[in-house]
């Protein structure tokens, strides 16, 4: 059925790397953007990173840009955040999701897949 599966989180230590991933499977990979968003403990999501698939466009949140890559193996339907020189304040669960639209903001996201936790100890 329709759904996504986030999966690669764990435990790394500062300045470490980590690969999480995210598969599309039900649906048509291509006709969507797939954003990545964090939510710390008492906080709202936010914002990390999308990837546009239809054109490849990518954005990157301030705080991650430089650090955190996202890229898609289109045939997979599988994204891929690449995230590099990690920082405590990177912990968080991670969560994908899919929208019509490309936009970093989560209510532009209607199809959300469980999150993945990234613990990064300091």
């Amino acid at each position: 059925e329709v759904q996504l599966q986030a999966s690669g989180g764990g435990l790394v230590q500062a300045g470490g790397s980590l690969r999480l991933s995210c598969v599309a499977s039900g649906f048509n990979f291509d006709d969507y953007s797939i954003g990545w968003f964090r939510q710390a403990p008492g906080k709202e999501r936010e914002g990390v990173s999308f990837i546009s698939i239809s054109d490849g466009s990518t954005f990157y949140e301030d705080s991650v840009k430089g650090r955190f890559t996202i890229s898609s193996d289109n045939a997979k339907q599988t994204v891929y955040p690449q995230m590099n020189s990690l920082k405590p304040e990177d912990t968080a669960v991670y969560f994908c999701a899919t929208g019509t639209i490309a936009t970093i903001d989560p209510w532009g996201y209607d199809l959300w897949g469980q999150g993945t936790q990234v613990t990064v100890s300091s």
